[in-house]
């Protein structure tokens, strides 16, 4: 894509003043990351500064793998608080509990890598800089546990750069750049798409794709649903990504489903945006298709398997040697093509489902990530799917089931609430009966 006029004119600036630093002796300088940023934290100029900031952002997009982990070890060290000024700072608080003492504490408190991280962010290609280091340090997180200080406050500043307030949502479809479309087919991560001819089909006249992005990064989706337009709920993903499924007729249609929801951004992990993106995507659609009554997903549970192969104990009103029994069939290569191995399993495997949707928890809420989202954002449990999906990556994750969350647009707000507020986990009475059994 052409720069936009306004990274044009930010270079500019950058460029005059790396004129000026030139003129002031800024040739005889050392120029490795450290120091640039040491120099970006002193300077006073606004030219000058950004041609720093632009330095500091080319240097690192230059570094060697073991560079960048030196550097973030030098966010860590060096740009960390000072403990005496923060100490002196809590006294003179205890003192007295001034507005001046709170300042000054908060500005102690504050790492300098956060004012640092806001200067270079001024720097063309600066947000896309700190996006790709902070993606760098959740990978060496584990490895490198002392970094957590460093994520913490990168996060800190990147839940504010991409407040929803900057987010713009766009429909994509077969005549968005393909420099976006190309960013599909790498980002998918609920079903892959197997080239342009899928996205094609993807992007037909009953299918929907809607993102969010960010001003900063205008060629890079945050977040991406896909939507199919049908009749009635629908119960498994093949016909839904199959190329030679009839097109429908979206005006006809009563059902929008939300079939894959992707985020792109590692180095926004954490950062939550799905929440905003269902709810403006169904006011969109709403608006758009007047005769869809209603909204729902086709959800993978992509913890149930791992949660199944743990249980050591009775579960979902089922004895252990029972549940062993279930574990030990599916365990079989080619389970899936026998048919009495396949009735034999199906009802135990949906009750074991139910349970764990609604009564496995982490603390006070489910255990399944996919029904923390779902539930958080106002939606209710509604209807399991035998063999909904029975990919070799269906299979391992959930033994081919799938589940449909549904949006019911009069109960969004009240399901919310009583998720966020009692933890309730708001279930149809089909899957409630079916989970019953398991409740502790």
């Amino acid at each position: 894509m052409a720069p936009t006029f306004v990274s044009q004119f930010f270079n500019s600036i950058a460029d005059t003043g790396r004129e000026l630093l030139d003129l002031k002796g800024g040739k005889k300088r050392g120029h490795g990351i450290k120091e640039l940023c040491r120099d970006l934290l002193t300077q006073k100029g606004e030219a000058s500064g950004m041609a720093l900031a632009r330095d500091a952002v080319g240097a690192w997009n230059a570094l060697k793998e073991e560079d960048k982990l030196d550097f973030l070890h030098f966010l860590n060290e060096e740009m960390a608080p000072d403990q005496k000024k923060i100490q002196a700072a809590v006294e003179a608080y205890h003192k007295e509990g001034s507005a001046e003492n709170y300042a000054a504490l908060s500005t102690a408190i504050e790492a300098p890598r956060q004012e640092l991280m806001r200067r270079i962010n001024f720097a063309p290609g600066g947000t896309a800089a700190i996006v790709a280091m902070r993606k760098f340090l959740v990978g060496q997180l584990k490895a490198n546990p002392e970094l957590k200080a460093v994520d913490g406050d990168l996060q800190h500043l990147l839940s504010s750069w991409f407040n929803r307030g900057f987010l713009s949502l766009q429909r994509i479809d077969w005549r968005t750049p393909a420099v976006v479309l190309e960013k599909l087919i790498e980002y998918e991560a609920v079903h892959e798409i197997e080239g342009w001819d899928d996205l094609r089909r993807r992007l037909d006249k009953d299918r929907r794709c809607f993102a969010f992005f960010h001003p900063a990064l205008p060629d890079e989706p945050l977040i991406f649903v896909e939507v199919a337009l049908v009749k009635g709920l629908a119960s498994a993903i093949p016909p839904l990504l199959s190329q030679e499924t009839e097109r429908g007729d979206p005006t006809k249609a009563d059902t929008a489903i939300f079939y894959s929801i992707s985020n792109c951004q590692d180095g926004l992990k954490g950062i939550s945006f799905g929440n905003f993106l269902i709810k403006q995507v169904v006011a969109e659609l709403s608006a758009e298709l007047p005769n869809l009554k209603h909204f729902a997903t086709l959800s993978p549970i992509p913890g149930f398997m791992r949660w199944l192969t743990g249980v050591k104990g009775a579960a979902a009103g089922m004895h252990f040697r029972e549940i062993n029994a279930v574990r030990k069939a599916i365990a079989e290569p080619e389970w899936l093509n026998s048919p009495e191995t396949v009735e034999a399993v199906q009802e135990p495997l949906e009750k074991l489902c139910a349970h764990y949707l609604i009564n496995e928890k982490r603390g006070a809420h489910p255990l399944d990530p996919v029904t923390r989202f779902h539930l958080g954002n106002g939606a209710r449990l509604e209807q399991l799917n035998w063999m909904g999906d029975s990919s070799p990556n269906g299979l391992a994750q959930s033994a081919g089931l799938l589940v449909n969350y549904y949006y019911s647009l009069k109960d969004i707000e009240k399901n919310h609430e009583a998720y966020a507020n009692e933890q309730k986990v708001v279930a149809s009475s089909a899957l409630q009966s079916l989970a019953k059994n398991g409740k502790k």
